[in-house]
């Protein structure tokens, strides 16, 4: 659970970062806000797929993402 909890904190940071809505990183990223909404919440645990493209959409390496 802390390691969601980690990889959602940040995303969350680098997505305000980069001024984007949930929304709108949804749309980058080609999956649903509510999934976006969840992994920053950490109430799900994101399938690896997921978090390649929510990288991809930051624009950031996934191990930016993973790390400790």
């Amino acid at each position: 659970m802390q390691e969601r909890l980690r990889v959602g904190r940040r995303i969350r940071v680098a997505r305000e970062e980069r001024q984007l809505s949930q929304e709108r990183l949804a749309e980058l990223a080609g999956i649903g806000r509510h999934s976006v909404y969840r992994t920053e919440l950490a109430t799900h645990s994101p399938s690896l797929d997921h978090l390649v493209l929510i990288a991809q959409a930051l624009g950031v390496p996934l191990t930016d993402l993973i790390r400790d």
